[in-house]
């Protein structure tokens, strides 16, 4: 899938909010480079982990109920 479609998938599951989608990726994208566990079953040797958040966003995986429950 092309980076366009994901990012329009992810802005869907976030009522179309860019603010929102940068804040959720950013944050997730820090968890993953800590060592949290990616939620997505695809190969993401080659993925940064803004493009893994990004992923786990559109897929559903995680929003922004997720990133508030951590502070």
């Amino acid at each position: 899938m092309r980076t366009e479609q994901i990012t329009a998938q992810a802005l869907k599951q976030l009522g179309d909010d860019r603010y929102k989608l940068s804040l959720v990726v950013a944050k997730r994208a820090e968890a993953i480079a800590n060592g949290a566990e990616i939620l997505v079953n695809t190969d993401t040797s080659k993925l940064k982990p803004a493009d893994i958040a990004l992923l786990e966003v559109a897929q559903g995986k995680i929003g922004l109920e997720a990133i508030i429950e951590t502070k």
